[in-house]
């Protein structure tokens, strides 16, 4: 073989081999990236979950349903019966709340 060719042949399989390795690097590195998004991204899945349950305990716990009887038992608070009831009248001229 002729020394010309024979460098050649050795420079392009040294390109291409190059290449190669750049291409495989860069696609390691791609798949990293996609697998650090998502772990993000299953992060921020997880934390919007407990942003809904969370509003559901504050939903839940603030309900008429469940601080009506919190507060008769704690507080000793009773309903009102019809003859301890007062209506007033406004004065001529005001407006109710």
């Amino acid at each position: 073989m002729d020394p010309t060719t024979l460098g050649r042949t050795a420079v392009t399989l040294a390109v291409f081999l190059g290449s190669l390795g750049l291409v495989t690097w860069r696609q390691s590195r791609a798949l990293e990236t996609l697998a650090e998004l998502d772990a993000v991204r299953q992060r921020a899945s997880v934390a919007a979950a407990q942003v809904v349950e969370l509003d559901r305990e504050i939903q839940f716990l603030t309900s008429r349903a469940r601080v009506v009887p919190e507060a008769r038992s704690r507080l000793g608070m009773h309903m009102p019966d019809a003859s301890e009831l007062e209506i007033l009248e406004l004065a001529s001229g005001e407006v109710a709340p």
